[in-house]
């Protein structure tokens, strides 16, 4: 049987190519900018497209600059500023292989250009000629690997001269010209490309034979080690072109490089769709605990608050849900959760001790500080016992969901600590109610997920993927192109019929809960009730909100 294009990769003679140069008034994209874009498309070694513009700097030009490109300021005077250029580079770009004669200087000015104006970067193959060359001309040659000497050696008709499109005409040629002379070691193919960048060893690129028999369909990927053991779990839309590239992509992870060196066999399995091998991921990551995967190895480290169970309870953190009638989560780690007791402890004066306190106190019991403070209402000493009990009440109401007196506590305290401009202690106030409000909003989520049955559908460009869920679990998917209403009474059968464990996997529920809750998702069937309370923790969601804003501001101003 002749393999199709989807099971062999993209032959290069296919391969859209974008190759770009810029001309700048220095070397820094933080202090510099760009003066002129050109860029040529090639398909199968024709020009297809080409892209030239003058860019407006904004600042003077240098005189040395001026002096090698040939630019004044004469000239870009006029010119567009670089944010009415961008859409359309873009545009000329599209999902092509970018490029360049040392990339990471063109790259570098157009990826800081998008970031200056707003413009997410495209996730596109960016291949460096300098690279290549290392690999295709001899030192004999070409004793460097400047664009002009490259350019001698292929022969091109254009001659570099410090002006983008001409330059990124030359650049093209030599780089047709270079790959017309690897293909003759096997560089015939998009994949291939990356194994110049990164050279794979010879005991690995032979292991590329484990994905003959792998299909070429979305599902998950288990690489063994000698005795059978899992090493690695993953997921692909395609099983195939996944699995080997591993073995002709050069690997630049420690630990996957150390995997792959052990592995001798691939298990796969083949999925209805992108939801279900998600599912199935996060499944065989926690049943098979593999050494090389570092997420969902560990479900039971999911951390919740609870309520002990004791004459006078207080909140620690749990990693799990059973055993106690008043719990809260899961929560996204240990820190908030700890985060959360904190601010409970703060709002309601829950005892923050970890001794076990007598039913009836000592006669010569005496509280700590914190009962001075307002801090503790001090069940370990007498007359405190049924305010202490009203104090748990309270708190097993808030671990129930309704955190409506707490958020008003805690909002003042926070309006009341900014007013004293001691805004490093109402950040703190915030941040552990953000950790509690958080945690209950997921609470309930997956609460109302796990008390019933849904199947729902999307629509795709070519049919309809189906998803029944069950008590919280992925119970079955389809994909079908016709027959939607059959197909959802088959898995909503399914789910019926089948019995679960009281392992329930967060990760998985979140992942369920996503698929339903984006855009165009229909629902076919709800055997149950699936709700969210109108007065619960989702109405406060504006204080989670403004902490991700702020880790997003600090995180932005980090890679400036």
């Amino acid at each position: 049987m002749q393999a199709s294009l989807t099971d062999i990769g993209e032959p290069l003679s296919s391969t859209t190519f974008v190759v770009v140069d810029l001309e700048t008034t220095g070397a820094s994209p933080r202090d510099c900018a760009i003066t002129e874009i050109g860029a040529v498309k090639t398909r199968g070694g024709e020009v297809v497209g080409e892209f030239q513009t003058l860019v407006d700097p904004g600042m003077a030009i240098p005189p040395m600059i001026v002096a090698l490109t040939g630019i004044t300021q004469a000239m870009v005077t006029t010119a567009p500023r670089i944010g009415a250029v961008l859409p359309a580079f873009l545009e000329f770009l599209g999902d092509a292989v970018l490029v360049a004669h040392n990339a990471r200087f063109d790259v570098g000015f157009l990826k800081a250009a998008c970031q200056a104006e707003g413009y997410a970067w495209p996730r596109v193959e960016v291949v460096d000629t300098v690279l290549i060359a290392r690999r295709a001309v001899t030192k004999e040659e070409a004793p460097n690997r400047k664009l002009s000497t490259l350019a001698r050696v292929f022969g091109t008709r254009v001659t570099p001269n410090h002006r983008a499109l001409e330059d990124a005409r030359a650049t093209s040629e030599v780089l047709h010209g270079m790959l017309e002379r690897l293909a003759a070691f096997g560089i015939t193919h998009r994949e291939d490309l990356d194994a110049l960048r990164n050279p794979v060893p010879g005991t690995l690129r032979r292991k590329a034979t484990m994905a003959d028999r792998v299909p070429a369909k979305p599902g998950v990927y288990v690489f063994r080690g000698p005795r059978g053991e899992a090493l690695y779990v993953g997921t692909s839309r395609n099983l195939r072109s996944r699995v080997k590239s591993y073995f002709t992509r050069g690997e630049t992870r420690r630990g996957i490089r150390e995997m792959l060196e052990l592995a001798v066999s691939v298990d796969t399995t083949v999925c209805a769709s992108e939801l279900e091998a998600n599912v199935l991921e996060v499944r065989l990551i926690a049943q098979l605990r593999p050494r090389y995967n570092r997420r969902s190895t560990r479900p039971e480290k999911t951390a919740w608050v609870k309520l002990t169970d004791e004459r006078y309870p207080r909140l620690a953190v749990s990693r799990s849900a059973e055993g106690s009638a008043a719990w809260l989560g899961p929560l996204r780690s240990a820190g908030a959760a700890r985060e959360a007791i904190e601010t409970l402890q703060d709002a309601l004066g829950v005892r923050t001790c970890t001794t076990r306190l007598p039913i009836t106190p000592r006669t010569n019991a005496r509280a700590c500080i914190l009962k001075e403070t307002g801090g503790c209402s001090a069940p370990c000493v007498r007359g405190a016992e049924s305010e202490y009990e009203a104090t748990a009440s309270a708190t097993q109401a808030v671990l129930d969901g309704d955190l409506s007196p707490v958020v008003a506590t805690l909002s003042a305290a926070v309006a009341e600590h900014a007013e004293r401009l001691n805004y490093e202690k109402a950040r703190e106030v915030r941040d552990g109610l953000s950790s509690l409000i958080d945690a209950a909003a997921r609470q309930t989520r997956l609460r109302s997920l796990q008390a019933c049955t849904i199947v729902a559908v999307r629509p795709l460009e070519d049919g309809w993927e189906l998803a029944a869920c069950a008590r919280g679990r992925l119970s079955g998917s389809a994909r079908v192109s016709s027959g939607v209403w059959a197909a959802a009474d088959r898995l909503r059968a399914q789910a019926a019929s089948l019995e679960w464990d009281e392992t329930v996997l967060v990760e998985e529920q979140e992942l369920v809960l996503r698929w339903l809750e984006r855009p165009g998702t229909r629902l076919l069937y709800v055997d149950g009730q699936w709700s969210s309370p109108v007065h619960g923790a989702a109405q406060h969601a504006r204080w989670v909100d403004a902490r991700r804003s702020d880790r997003d501001d600090a995180t932005s101003a980090g890679r400036r």
